[in-house]
């Protein structure tokens, strides 16, 4: 870990705990189409709209014909009457504080419109240099492109930063982007396993 110059964070299930928050969203979309509401006990599809970028999940819950419509709509919703559902991951202010004194933070998430409000609400805007989401980008996570372009925007190459995330398109995009991936409370295959936001502080700052 001595050659890691930044650290990109996934935001849904990194930064916070959201599902509630996601679901609720995705179901004030799928009542105006009269579709049933997707249950948390329906772990695929709470899956897909805890993980995908708006567009896909879209797709597969109400068809590719009914997708624009619900883009339309989805960016009329004021995201931030759902924001009292999220709940900030045990020590994370705290790590961010700590490690945005030593190294430029940045976040890449399949979030859109929301992501700004989030930081604000939560008093987090001032720790990173740049947040990435699927609106800079063509193509969301598992494609590399957010990490590329947060690597651009931090002025690192790829393989000096660590990407923190904690589901399949995180890892998959990591991999093909040549960057350090830190799983965070999950069992996939990564370069660090983090079970609490202070292992990444005593793994870089303690060194």
């Amino acid at each position: 870990m001595n050659s890691i110059r930044g650290i990109i964070y996934d935001c849904d299930g990194v930064l916070f705990e959201s599902r509630r928050a996601n679901l609720a969203y995705y179901n004030a979309i799928l009542t105006h189409f009269d579709e049933p509401h997707v249950e948390e006990s329906d772990q695929a599809r709470a899956h897909l709209c805890h993980t995908a970028a708006s567009p896909h999940v879209f797709n597969q819950l109400l068809g590719v014909e009914r997708t624009p419509q619900a883009l339309s709509l989805a960016a009329e919703l004021d995201y931030r009457q759902f924001i009292p559902f999220m709940t900030p991951e045990p020590g994370m202010q705290e790590a961010l504080s700590r490690l945005s004194s030593s190294y430029p933070l940045a976040v890449a998430t399949n979030r859109g419109y929301s992501m700004p409000s989030i930081l604000e609400h939560f008093g987090l805007s001032g720790y990173f240099n740049t947040v990435v989401t699927s609106r800079d980008v063509e193509r969301p996570k598992p494609a590399p492109d957010m990490l590329h372009e947060a690597a651009k925007r931090l002025q690192c190459a790829t393989h000096e930063l660590l990407f923190v995330g904690d589901s399949e398109l995180d890892q998959a995009a990591a991999q093909e982007a040549g960057m350090p991936f830190a799983n965070y409370r999950g069992g996939l295959k990564a370069d660090v396993k983090l079970v609490h936001h202070n292992d990444l502080v005593n793994l870089l700052l303690f060194l």
